[in-house]
């Protein structure tokens, strides 16, 4: 699997406390001694001879004996590996004219060490690290290894830590106070793996020339090693621990509001990095292909999370075909790199595993076409000439340099074994030192971009925190104009008990109703629903009451008044329309209807049939009919909104005409009739008026049951 570009090749840093505590050892006299010059070693046609061992530890550099293949017998001591190649252990076997080679070879030694009689001990073996899996024989006896050979081949990234291994001194003599001589033979099997789109041919075998040494002094030099390491790699832990402090702030404020998708993108922009410095850059071992099955994929989540940042921080979320078109390509990333990591998953033993070379190489590139959305985005950005804060600006920038760093570096070690093209080295090249720490310039422009990221982030963060803060004003200022508009106690009108309900679905709903005396003979009811929801459907209701209180002066017909309503309302809606009915009742029970496409009234549990009409302000000709009747004494007249009607469950059933005509046979009052709908499921505004008619000189009753909450 091919890492994508913006991961640690080799090694990343631990938290600065272990730095600090490195420091710490370096003070120490186990890392004095191991830092003490290596005695020199003596190089012959049979092996390597070390004239004395003391605190120090000795490189064994080599010549190696090696040979390609495999043959259990070559670990044997007694073995004549004369005829083979001589390889030095400081360089791999792809520098030393056997590039691009996959499979098993085999390195020898034969060891001589003169050692002093009071420093007759076990000695210890320190290996770097051998490329990919391997085996080490000393005297014919397995000592250690490192993965698991073919098939179903397990190995480990070359990041992990130096190995120790023991090698015992059972052939050296009894007499104490002779001078003893320790030697044997060091075999060691290597499988590598086949090589993937992006390997240059050079590796395999040694990557560093193993020491050996008494085991404090090489566990000294291990010490040594580590600081090394650790110093070296600063401003990766620095790089790295903004990635995380900035990803768990905007994870936990994410949690905290959900609605910011923002944060939720920011959160897989920086916490990426963080995952996949664990399954990188860290020495932890971690076999190759669990580390390569899971890096990609993460890698397209930080890629996507960065798409989705720049859509909204460059103000490009409000073009439906670029959103689409990101959608698209993360949809074609995340399927790439999962394809592509599941590939790590198979044996890499298998003899037809070219094919998984080239669909490798086929899923990598197209990954990094799609990772090149950033420079897109970018320039259309600009070329829309957009007006871009300095945030903003300092985003581009940043972006469009990470961007182009990114595909250059990952496009051009593909296929380098064949190519040669070393561009991607120079890239990774040290620009600069910090206390001793090399900075580069992928490093550079990660760290300018996280940092701009951030800085947008929070300043758009602001802006919308001010944004939302005048919204929850204007709704409460709509609030506040509704209840006025909705009655919270019901005028007393002679001969009758009205009951009413308001149960908006939002803070601000389009329902309304008034009741307003006339004179002491008529009385005007109406009840209406506005198109749409919130401070837009408020304003509607506020000017439909106005305009209603203002023609009633003139007229006592339910028609005629819709009609001059509709035609003042034409053109003053923005697109919307209301449903209204108009009431004019008379002490004497006797009733005026018009409907302007508002649901028919119940009268004792059945639908009472008014003339209909197109709603209000559609039409500016429109006129509308007028229904008479005459309740008598006891007789239930049930005024209601559609949310009543279309009140749903949580199966997506509606409440539908039959239940209403259900309820309203039971003669409930508005609070009951309301309270059957939001116990069924509440979906949209509701509103019940309920007049019952009484026998004149007794005294109506206000029974007003509007929402609680206004």
């Amino acid at each position: 699997m091919v890492p994508p570009v913006w991961h640690l090749s080799h090694s990343r840093c631990l938290p600065a406390v272990l730095l600090y505590v490195s420091l710490f050892l370096a003070s120490s006299p186990g890392l004095e001694a191991a830092q003490a010059p290596a005695l020199s070693a003596a190089a012959s046609s049979t092996g390597v001879s070390v004239e004395g061992l003391g605190k120090a530890v000795e490189p064994l550099t080599g010549p190696w004996q090696f040979h390609l293949g495999d043959d259990p017998s070559w670990a044997s001591p007694s073995f004549d590996d004369s005829q083979w190649e001589k390889l030095t252990a400081a360089k791999s076997w792809g520098m030393q004219g056997h590039p691009s080679y996959t499979g098993y070879a085999w390195y020898r030694l034969n060891l001589s060490l003169n050692l002093a009689p009071s420093n007759r001990s076990d000695l210890d073996l320190l290996v770097p690290h051998l490329d990919d899996v391997y085996e080490i024989f000393w005297n014919g006896n397995s000592i250690g290894r490192s993965g698991k050979f073919p098939p179903d081949p397990i190995w480990y990234r070359s990041s992990n830590a130096p190995a120790i291994y023991s090698l015992r001194s059972e052939t050296l003599p009894s007499e104490p106070e002779q001078e003893h001589v320790l030697s044997g033979t060091i075999a060691i099997r290597v499988w590598k793996a086949p090589l993937l789109s992006d390997a240059s041919g050079l590796s395999g075998g040694f990557e560093a020339a193993p020491v050996i040494g008494y085991p404090g002094s090489v566990s000294a030099y291990k010490t040594t090693l580590d600081y090394q390491w650790l110093r070296a790699n600063q401003v990766s832990l620095s790089e790295y621990l903004l990635y995380g402090i900035a990803g768990l702030l905007s994870l936990v404020s994410w949690l905290r509001d959900r609605l910011q998708r923002t944060l939720l993108w920011m959160t897989g922009f920086a916490l990426s990095p963080v995952i996949r410095l664990v399954l990188y850059g860290l020495r932890i071992s971690w076999p190759v292909g669990l580390s390569n099955a899971l890096g990609p994929p993460i890698s397209s989540i930080r890629d996507i999370s960065l798409w989705f940042l720049l859509l909204w921080l460059l103000h490009l979320d409000d073009n439906p075909s670029l959103v689409r078109l990101t959608r698209r390509c993360a949809i074609v990333s995340l399927s790439a790199t999962v394809l592509d990591g599941l590939l790590s998953l198979l044996d890499a033993s298998v003899s037809w595993f070219w094919l998984i070379q080239i669909a490798d190489a086929m899923l990598t590139g197209i990954y990094f076409v799609t990772a090149a959305m950033p420079l897109l985005l970018v320039a259309l950005a600009v070329k829309q000439r957009r007006r871009l804060d300095l945030s903003r600006r300092l985003l581009v920038i940043a972006a469009l340099l990470s961007g182009m760093t990114q595909v250059v570096q990952g496009l051009a070690p593909q296929g380098s074994r064949f190519t040669h093209w070393t561009l991607a080295d120079k890239l990774r090249e040290p620009i600069f030192k910090i206390f001793g720490s090399t900075v580069s310039l992928p490093t550079l422009t990660g760290t300018f971009l996280l940092v701009a990221v951030v800085y947008a982030v929070y300043r758009s963060s602001m802006e919308d925190r001010r944004r939302r803060s005048l919204l929850e004003q204007e709704m409460r200022s709509a609030r506040e104009l509704q209840q006025v508009l909705i009655p919270e106690t019901l005028p007393s009108i002679p001969g009758f008990v009205i009951t009413s309900a308001y149960r908006p679905a939002l803070e601000v709903g389009g329902d309304f109703f008034q009741i307003i005396p006339i004179n002491d003979d008529f009385t005007l009811v109406i009840l209406g629903d506005v198109s749409g929801k919130g401070i837009k459907a408020a304003l509607a209701v506020s000017l439909i009451v106005g305009l209603m209180r203002v023609l009633v002066e003139n007229t006592y017909s339910p028609g005629r008044v819709l009609t001059e309503l509709n035609r003042r309302l034409c053109g003053r809606l923005q697109g919307g329309f209301a449903t209204c009915v108009t009431l004019f009742i008379d002490r004497h029970g006797n009733c005026a209807f018009a409907s302007a496409g508002h649901p028919p009234p119940y009268l004792n549990g059945r639908e009472f049939t008014v003339a209909g009409s197109f709603p209000l302000g559609l039409f500016p000709d429109t006129a509308y009919e007028e229904s008479r009747l005459r309740l008598q004494v006891n007789d239930h007249l049930a005024l209601y909104t559609d949310g009543l009607l279309e009140a749903r469950s949580k199966t997506g059933e509606l409440y539908g005409f039959e239940r209403i005509r259900d309820l309203f046979a039971t003669r409930p009052d508005a609070a009951q009739a309301t309270e059957a709908a939001v116990r069924f499921g509440q979906d949209d505004d509701i509103t019940v008026v309920t007049l019952v008619r009484v026998p004149l000189g007794e005294e109506s009753t206000d029974i007003s049951a509007s929402n609680p909450d206004i």
